[in-house]
């Protein structure tokens, strides 16, 4: 080959580099430009049916965004109907989840219709459980970003600055997915009740509407409820009691404050079993017939990963 061909021939080498350094960098700064700007998302026609999957981006306390295989975003409204279940299991029937076990970098396939906002309102979100580890989120967001590191090399600086990024986020994803079974109690009261009454008293009233003001105001919450008796009465009387007093809270918190029901761990009575006080006097016994109620935060979603705070 003359010398004429092969300075050609590196001439053109040189820029086909510079050329795919250049478009590299153009999609890095519309990418930024992108994320910097006010979130746009695919408005879906009222009443028209939706099925896809797709990757969790953003989320707020009912609602979150999806990206699906197009790269296309949607909003999906959740609601108390709305069924959160893995895929598979015993029957087919799948494992429930609450709804603050949704987090960002989760895939999910998502089955609802449009609403008068373009948004989506999901009758039913399933989704792995090896997924919540988000491996899938690691590897479409750091692979192709190494790939181009290394196929461009020293001029791809930026991109791995991104792409360290990534890492971090997708660390951060993991994090908060190891500590959905761990939660944080932000509040708790103890209401008290009338002897073989479930019946809320005015203070005890009170006591609820502080409460739910503080559940109205959390982020990412869940509602534990116990009820409880004093030692009198048989053991069936007491526990037919201790659930009617748990589900007399419920009933306040949910009609008078509008608490979503989908935020109740499941009532439980406990019967005369978890005594606080001496059932020998009158003020002992007056103690033991309680409900206790706490608001629990899921760590995983309000970011506070570590060691969960002592109650």
């Amino acid at each position: 080959m003359s010398i004429k061909n092969r300075s050609l021939s590196f001439v053109c080498c040189l820029a086909l580099i510079v050329a795919t350094a250049s478009l590299a960098a153009a999609q890095v700064s519309s990418s930024q430009t992108t994320s910097g700007a006010a979130p746009t998302y695919r408005s879906v026609p009222s009443g028209s049916k939706m099925k896809f999957e797709g990757v969790v981006i953003d989320r707020s306390a009912d609602a979150f965004t999806i990206r699906d295989r197009t790269r296309t975003d949607y909003m999906v409204r959740i609601t108390d109907d709305t069924s959160i279940k893995t895929k598979g299991g015993f029957f087919r029937g799948g494992k429930k989840y609450p709804v603050t076990d949704i987090l960002r970098g989760l895939i999910v396939e998502v089955e609802g219709r449009g609403d008068a906002r373009g948004e989506i309102v999901a009758d039913k979100i399933r989704f792995r459980e090896s997924d919540m580890r988000a491996s899938i989120t690691s590897e479409a967001r750091v692979r192709p970003v190494e790939e181009n590191q290394e196929k461009i090399a020293n001029q791809m600086d930026e991109l791995y600055a991104i792409a360290q990024e990534a890492r971090q986020q997708v660390a951060a994803v993991n994090d908060r997915v190891t500590a959905l079974d761990e939660y944080d109690v932000q509040a708790h009261v103890a209401v008290t009740f009338r002897v073989n009454s479930a019946v809320l008293s005015p203070e005890a009233k009170q006591q609820l509407d502080e409460f739910a003001a503080k559940a109205l105001t959390s982020k990412g919450y869940m509602i534990e409820i116990s009820g409880h008796t004093d030692s009198t009465g048989g053991e069936a009387k007491n526990m037919r009691l201790s659930r009617d007093r748990a589900e007399s809270v419920v009933e306040y918190l949910t009609v008078r404050h509008k608490i979503p029901a989908r935020r109740f761990i499941t009532p439980m009575g406990y019967g005369k079993s978890d005594a606080i006080a001496d059932n020998s006097t009158s003020t002992g016994r007056q103690q033991n017939r309680r409900v206790e109620v706490k608001i629990l935060a899921n760590r995983g979603l309000t970011g506070k990963v570590g060691n969960p705070a002592k109650p």
